[in-house]
């Protein structure tokens, strides 16, 4: 009954484990992080590859914490949840596709990691609500440990996968980067529209 018990508290944690990765998409993202990081020295995008993991991870953890009882107090839906970070993410995206984010003087200053890295990029209505149904899922202490740890890695796993796409900057001349930047606002703004969208659909029962 044990070794049941393990297996199922496995399989659950590779279940998590491979929905978070594939809602959050490291390698998805890295070409955006590289885009709102290519004006930093290399030791600084290394330490805002790491930064945006551990936001990322806070806002999913306190979310599977308190998100349900944080929500229903200040009277949020996930729909305006999910308007609200399209919206920041679209904001983003123009202006790394018309030169503004990256050129302006306090671009330096900004602490990408935290926004729109960490949240809402990575910690996004889509991450933040999985993590919230799989805490309600897991039926044992076993199962609520092992989505911790498929938490922890993919987590990690975003980590590494920034910290060593910061090498492609450094092979890159000026040019391209400019090119990843507006790639990085395309791919950004497209993520954007397609949250507003599905936050409509959601607020107004279309669907």
């Amino acid at each position: 009954m044990q070794d049941l018990a393990a297996l199922s508290a496995l399989t659950f944690g590779a279940q998590a484990f491979v929905t978070l990765f594939v809602i959050l998409d490291p390698p998805g993202a890295a070409p955006i992080f590289l885009g709102l990081a290519a004006g930093k020295s290399v030791k600084e995008q290394r330490k805002l590859a790491w930064q945006a993991a551990f936001v990322s991870l806070f806002v999913i953890v306190t979310f599977a914490l308190f998100g349900n009882a944080l929500l229903d107090y200040l009277n949020i839906s996930l729909a305006a949840l999910q308007g609200a970070g399209g919206i920041l993410l679209l904001i983003t995206g123009l202006g790394l596709l018309t030169g503004s984010l990256v050129e302006s003087e306090s671009a330096a200053s900004q602490n990408i990691a935290l926004v729109p890295l960490g949240t809402p990029l990575l910690a996004g209505p889509g991450a933040i609500v999985t993590t919230m149904l799989y805490v309600q899922k897991a039926n044992n202490g076993e199962q609520l440990t092992a989505l911790a740890l498929a938490i922890i890695a993919v987590h990690l796993i975003i980590g590494i996968t920034f910290m060593f796409s910061t090498k492609i900057l450094s092979v890159i001349k000026d040019s391209g980067v400019t090119l990843l930047a507006r790639i990085a606002g395309l791919l950004l703004s497209a993520i954007a529209v397609e949250m507003i969208v599905s936050a409509i659909k959601s607020f107004f029962s279309i669907s």
